[in-house]
């Protein structure tokens, strides 16, 4: 697909491409091996000497499809596919570190990457230090240790929906010769394209927007291709030397640009396995083709709802970064501006019980642990997806005990404030 087409085209464009008397429409390939005539031709396959495909585990044409759209969508060099957003941020940390390694983490990230990084790869022997996005560059370089493999934030963070600075954070990683990992599923490729500000490595939960339909749970790596591994090759010897599990190759050298991916499709989905499933990754094709024309309405409703609440006296406060009370307005402005993302958090006078309490009076927006599809959609972190921290680990990871995130869906602007109006009456 030719990068100078517009990210509309690309949306509906890349990926597929059918030959002449192929299917139009992206097909569905529900097979698990592929048929060959020789046993040299599988050979070659095993060992990297030749492209195609051999076990669904480690690729398939309509996974390989989308990962492209997705790849060409963030201006990457190579993408893949995974069975969650979790799965994402797991393989992109885990194919750069081992035992005895350390990580950077923004305080901010999802819970649920939170938990990963600092619960379950610590058991894994893989250190991290928590920083403050807000944190100045002599505060981030002061986290950083000889063997600090990566930094890992998000564009915008989810629930507490700091807007990353990108260009602070990708100086001071580079200055210690490490990449920057930044999940972008918030803004999408739609608002905002980390790798034009230094960002090396991009991961996506595509159960959110990008699929956009709450349909299919998926995640997806994105490579820039922009960092030079070799120039570091005694912190990345895993791409930099030879792997003995396929008779010596050198990711680097072997596949150049896309060595990143390579090795995490090779290697960890061979070992690890979190495949997405084609038919998952075929919905997925679906919503990216709608998620241009979705995007912005989510974030003309959003703000429209988020101005409607910063006016109401029954509400304590408003976080979003549209809003010109945002302390991140002026970051979104530069990094994203032509919107943000459709999610708002947001307290009631009264504090926690007030906010759990309205939240249940809500009629249109539906309870439930999923957003960023295209109906409207409420959750109180503090008792669900943050449930297992203290009121001081919330307040430390940018979530207020009283805080209730609200996902605006696609609905009119109007019927989603009418609904959020009624259940204020109520209290």
């Amino acid at each position: 697909m030719n990068n100078e087409y517009a990210i509309e085209t690309k949306c509906i464009q890349s990926g597929w491409k059918p030959g002449n008397g192929e299917p139009r429409v992206l097909p569905i390939y529900q097979s698990t091996t592929y048929k060959y005539e020789t046993s040299d031709e599988m050979g070659k396959l095993f060992d990297l000497e030749a492209e195609g495909y051999f076990y669904t585990r480690l690729q398939n044409p309509t996974n390989d499809a989308v990962a492209q759209k997705i790849c060409e969508l963030e201006g990457g060099v190579a993408a893949m596919l995974t069975a969650s957003g979790q799965a994402a941020n797991y393989y992109a940390v885990f194919n750069i570190c081992e035992a005895g390694n350390h990580v950077i983490l923004s305080s901010t990230v999802y819970g649920g990457t939170f938990n990963l990084l600092t619960v379950t790869m610590k058991k894994m022997g893989i250190a991290c230090t928590i920083v403050d996005p807000d944190s100045d560059e002599a505060t981030l370089n002061a986290a950083f240790q000889e063997n600090t493999k990566c930094v890992v934030a998000e564009s915008i963070a989810n629930p507490a929906l700091v807007v990353l600075d990108f260009e602070k954070f990708a100086k001071v990683a580079h200055a210690h010769g490490v990449p920057l990992i930044v999940d972008n599923t918030f803004a999408t490729p739609i608002n905002c394209r980390p790798f034009e500000y230094g960002v090396d490595i991009i991961t996506h939960s595509t159960t959110k927007y990008m699929d956009g339909h709450a349909m299919s749970v998926g995640g997806a790596i994105v490579d820039s291709g922009n960092f030079d591994w070799d120039k570091y090759g005694d912190k990345f010897h895993g791409l930099t030397t030879p792997d003995e599990s396929y008779h010596g190759v050198t990711y680097t050298e072997r596949f150049g640009k896309k060595a990143y991916i390579t090795k995490a499709t090779v290697q960890l989905m061979r070992d690890l396995g979190s495949i997405q499933s084609p038919m998952n990754a075929f919905l997925l094709n679906i919503g990216l083709e709608t998620l241009h024309l979705r995007v912005p309405r989510h974030c003309e409703n959003a703000l429209k709802v988020a101005t409607w609440l910063e006016n109401n006296d029954k509400v304590a406060w408003v976080n979003y970064p549209g809003l010109k009370s945002s302390k991140y307005y002026d970051l979104a402005q530069k990094y994203m501006p032509n919107g943000t993302c459709g999610v708002i958090s947001f307290g009631l006078k009264g504090g926690r019980a007030v906010s759990v309490y309205v939240m249940g009076k809500l009629n249109r927006a539906a309870k439930q642990s999923q957003l960023a599809d295209a109906r409207a959609c409420v959750i109180h972190p503090a008792s669900h997806t943050h449930r297992q921290m203290t009121d001081e680990q919330l307040r430390e990871a940018g979530v207020q005990p009283d805080l209730i995130r609200f996902s605006v869906g696609i609905e009119n602007a109007e019927d989603i404030i009418a609904d959020i109006e009624q259940a204020l009456e109520r209290i």
